[in-house]
């Protein structure tokens, strides 16, 4: 059984993936903030008696299951009230800003020079647009494997397919990421 301050820890440690994760799902920022605090209640109300060994797997599934909840809800609510302009939910304002929220942990990067930095953030940039651009599965299983650095079979449980589909998901998404890069320039 975790112990309060592992629970909190391990929320703490989490928050921005989880928070990236369900932005690059639902493309708006307020409803991402939402469904990551969903998931983390949920994980407290309902499993805070589970090990500190099983609340990874457990969250993601959780974080899963409530993107698909907000997902939905959207398409009820935009089937209900498609001719009702007060209904709509608001698009995305295009505020949120990958590169703004990611840390520095290298402090000897620090120190590079105006072109190393601009040219890293151009990269970045083309990288998250372009992992945008792939399909929700492809994104999901790419996220999952690469950024939160699951194994195919931990994968496969928070995605609720079979481990070849998370292979098959994974290999299309490097695939699509490698020839839209290179069609852009960049080398690796």
């Amino acid at each position: 059984m975790a112990s309060a301050q592992e629970l909190s820890d391990f929320l703490k440690d989490n928050e921005k993936r989880a928070f990236k994760r369900a932005y690059y799902h639902v493309r708006n920022e307020e409803a991402a903030l939402d469904i990551v605090q969903d998931s983390m209640m949920k994980l407290v109300e309902h499993y805070s008696h589970k090990g500190l060994d099983e609340l990874p797997m457990l969250f993601q599934r959780i974080l899963s299951n409530t993107m698909l909840d907000w997902f939905r809800r959207q398409k009820t609510r935009n089937a209900l009230f498609s001719n009702m302009s007060d209904f709509e939910v608001d698009g995305d304002d295009g505020s949120f800003d990958v590169l703004e929220s990611l840390t520095v942990d290298d402090p000897g990067s620090r120190t590079e020079s105006a072109e190393t930095s601009t040219e890293r953030a151009q990269i970045l940039l083309e990288i998250e647009n372009e992992i945008l651009a792939l399909p929700a599965r492809q994104r999901e299983a790419f996220l999952l494997r690469y950024w939160e650095e699951l194994d195919v079979a931990e994968t496969a449980a928070a995605m609720g397919c079979s481990e070849g589909s998370v292979k098959t998901h994974c290999s299309r998404a490097v695939h699509a990421l490698s020839k839209a890069l290179k069609a852009k320039g960049f080398q690796p």
